[in-house]
């Protein structure tokens, strides 16, 4: 009997949303900080099924502005591609200077603003889709500005399993409700995140990336 052929699954990580909610549950679970060195395709891999196989884990982001924080989320992104090749990827947007007004003084200043993010992510997914390139798609977020691309990946091929992940501390009604409350929390996977950590030394084909030492726990 021939084998069945495995779903493929994508998996879409809206940077921010997932970075800001593990530092949230730091916050109040100190012992969180150590997640922050994840292997995100052996993270996900838990959450498939048997008859699924993770293809593809997109990461999207914005480069910070603090030269540390760069480093530090530089190393994290090379670890995973030594670990995994081309099964992970980042896509990275772009900080603006956005001008606001003081509501007090009236006088204006400038704050960056990331940017590109939600495009970015919503674009790959309909890529994904129309290319055939994906037949399962894993969306982390909680930012309803992503609702747009669900709705017209249900609408438009109905044929597409999309899963969505609340980053932990994350919620959001919008998506809950359309997805029918079939949204997996995060902060509610603590094993499976313990499971997926890194090695504090990542090393292979003569390449090796540790652990900052501000993450090691």
């Amino acid at each position: 009997m021939q084998e069945q052929q495995k779903q493929r699954v994508s998996v879409y990580i809206d940077g921010f949303n997932f970075y800001y909610g593990l530092k949230r549950m730091k916050a109040a679970h100190p012992e969180w900080k150590k997640f922050y060195w994840l292997d995100f395709v052996k993270f996900f891999d838990h959450f498939k099924q048997e008859n699924q196989v993770i293809q593809k884990v997109y990461y999207f982001t914005t480069p910070p502005l603090d030269d540390d924080k760069v480093n530090r989320q530089s190393l994290l992104f090379k670890a995973n591609r030594l670990i995994n090749g081309n099964r992970f990827e980042t896509i990275r947007g772009k900080f603006y200077e956005k001008e606001l007004i003081c509501p007090v003084c009236r006088n204006r200043y400038t704050k960056p603003e990331e940017k590109r993010t939600d495009v970015n992510i919503c674009a790959r997914m309909m890529l994904d889709c129309a290319q055939e390139n994906t037949d399962v798609l894993f969306l982390v977020t909680a930012d309803s500005d992503l609702m747009p691309p669900l709705a017209l990946i249900k609408r438009a091929y109905p044929d597409k399993t999309v899963k969505v992940f609340f980053p932990p501390k994350g919620f959001s009604n919008d998506i809950n409700n359309f997805m029918q409350k079939k949204v997996v929390k995060l902060q509610n996977n603590k094993v499976r995140f313990q499971n997926s950590v890194m090695p504090n030394v990542v090393a292979k084909d003569d390449k090796s990336y540790t652990i900052p030492p501000e993450w090691n726990v």
